[in-house]
């Protein structure tokens, strides 16, 4: 059963009926009373009440599954999925930054490098962890991990969980737009299969930090986009109360980025989201992983690095077409974008 302080406002109708039949319950409990066929009878209209608010998730309802407070971090996943997880600490340069995490684990047989941003449950761990907001030195952080994974041939895998880059001064004055830059281009040479996991927010160049990969998947309500609905909202409409519209606008669903073409496989989540059941979400996930890693670790490192050029480089084709050329015989342009 949801948790009524953290329901959504579309998911609101779904917790009344989840408290009612609670109630029932209790009811019956204390007073020895068989309510047994109302109970059913609500289960039922429950489920079905489900269905239709799920399937029918709009862009900017799947932004707020996708920053849900309950829903699994990059820790939550490390520990259902995988086994022997040592964490490392440091860029070698200046600091240790929480807002990434990674080291070496065991996905069952397969070693891996697994990293990825990390939020926090309360505020503490939030500000801690800068609401999985990283500075240079997580990216630092982070590319050291993976040139170690390369060193000793072990595929990386990467969780994106994060609005954006931190904005504040002090990144800027350690390099925030040069070591994510620097990221991007040891990732599209590094010579072990890489798969990027999008968990939850995917935002602008923070995600991309660490988002180069062979295969790019998506969980089913996670989003990825350069920037905020919110953020967009400001620049295009003067106000952010329109994130509704500019999340639609902005193509951000992993749905949408499959059909465009930027990710590969969309990994399903539980009805109602993957806070509804992390275990079955994890599975779900780890299944795919592997199935991708196997796949990837066949192929020989120059072939790995052709592959994730070529991928990069197919993203924003597309095809012009004008009736009127084509009805006087002159073919349609195809144009980068």
């Amino acid at each position: 059963m949801a948790n009524g302080s953290t329901a959504l406002e579309f998911e609101k109708p779904i917790v009344e009926l989840e408290l009612k039949i609670e109630e029932l319950r209790v009811f019956s409990k204390e007073k020895n009373v068989d309510v047994s066929g109302e109970i059913k009878a609500l289960e039922e209209k429950c489920e079905i009440l489900k269905h239709e608010i799920y399937n029918a998730l709009t862009p900017w309802h799947r932004v707020q599954l996708a920053r849900h407070p309950q829903r699994p971090y990059t820790l939550d996943y490390i520990n259902l999925m995988m086994t022997n997880f040592v964490e490392l600490h440091g860029d070698r340069l200046y600091g240790d930054d929480p807002s990434i995490v990674g080291g070496f684990a065991m996905l069952d047989d397969i070693p891996v490098m697994v990293l990825g941003h990390q939020k926090g449950r309360n505020i503490d761990e939030n500000m801690k962890r800068n609401f999985g907001s990283a500075h240079p030195e997580g990216y630092r952080k982070a590319i050291r991990l993976m040139m170690l994974a390369a060193k000793f041939g072990k595929p990386v895998v990467c969780l994106l969980d994060t609005q954006g880059a931190y904005p504040g001064d002090a990144a800027e004055a350690r390099g925030i737009a040069e070591a994510i830059a620097r990221n991007m281009k040891i990732m599209s040479t590094l010579p072990v299969p890489i798969v990027v996991v999008v968990i939850g927010e995917g935002g602008s160049g923070g995600a991309l930090g660490i988002g180069v990969g062979n295969r790019v998947l998506m969980m089913e309500n996670a989003i990825y986009s350069v920037i905020s609905p919110e953020g967009c909202a400001s620049i295009l409409y003067k106000d952010s109360k329109f994130a509704n519209e500019a999340a639609k606008a902005l193509k951000v669903t992993a749905q949408d980025l499959k059909e465009l073409g930027v990710i590969d496989e969309i990994v399903p989540e539980p009805l109602g989201g993957a806070h509804r059941n992390m275990e079955v979400t994890a599975e779900n996930l780890k299944s795919v992983l592997k199935r991708n890693l196997i796949e990837l670790i066949k192929i020989n490192s120059s072939k790995l690095i052709e592959m994730r050029y070529k991928k990069f480089r197919a993203m924003g084709s597309f095809e012009e077409k004008k009736k009127k050329c084509e009805s006087n015989g002159i073919k349609s342009k195809k144009r980068k974008g």
